[in-house]
């Protein structure tokens, strides 16, 4: 099926840099340095050509992402409550119907991944798309419809956080991606970060 530029047009992409890092140490996943450059840059350049713009959500240093030139929004819900208050603060700055989101850690993200998406929101009717690698969905990496934001702040201001509950709640579309499954690995010990730093010059080499 021939790509659809109004997708790009309905779609702002998010990059999600809010988290603690706990297990990297409280290091800031998005800034680390593998392959020569921050990885938060992979993730730019590979959502830039998919959507229509981008906005970084971080809760720590703010100056530093936004020397990339784009907007930067913090969670709405302070607390540290994990991807969905991102999601949520993205949604009520978000212009575009749609909002595609990444984690700021995974440098090798599918160039079809908002095309595929969002066609398998459009066949199921669906107000959520979530990918599954062949082996689990990979909820982090979303489209979603922004009408969806008082929902996500009711659920954030009850105290709950678990983005698949949340996920449950709505009308899902899980779209297989099992001919990608190592595009959505992404960093969260300093052993995943050096076995990705060698596939990032494996991948340069070839």
């Amino acid at each position: 099926m021939p790509f659809d530029a109004g997708i790009k047009k309905s779609v702002t992409g998010v990059i999600l840099a809010g988290g603690r890092a706990l297990r990297m140490g409280g290091r800031d996943k998005g800034l680390i340095e593998l392959g020569g450059k921050p990885l938060v840059e992979y993730v730019i350049t590979g959502l830039q050509p998919q959507v229509a713009e981008i906005i970084i959500n971080a809760n720590r240093n703010r100056k530093r992402y936004a020397t990339y030139g784009y907007p930067i929004i913090a969670d709405m819900i302070d607390g540290y409550f994990g991807p969905l208050a991102g999601i949520a603060s993205a949604m009520r700055a978000a212009k575009t119907p749609y909002i595609s989101t990444a984690p700021c850690d995974s440098p090798f993200i599918p160039s079809d991944l908002v095309e595929r998406l969002y066609r398998g929101i459009k066949e199921k009717g669906a107000e959520i798309g979530v990918p599954h690698n062949g082996e689990r969905l990979q909820p982090v990496f979303a489209l979603l419809d922004r009408n969806l934001l008082s929902s996500v702040v009711a659920y954030l201001e009850r105290g709950e956080r678990k983005i698949d509950r949340w996920y449950e709640q709505h009308r899902l579309a899980v779209v297989d991606f099992s001919d990608q499954p190592d595009t959505f690995v992404n960093v969260n010990t300093p052993e995943e970060a050096e076995a990705i730093e060698c596939k990032l010059m494996h991948t340069r080499q070839s």
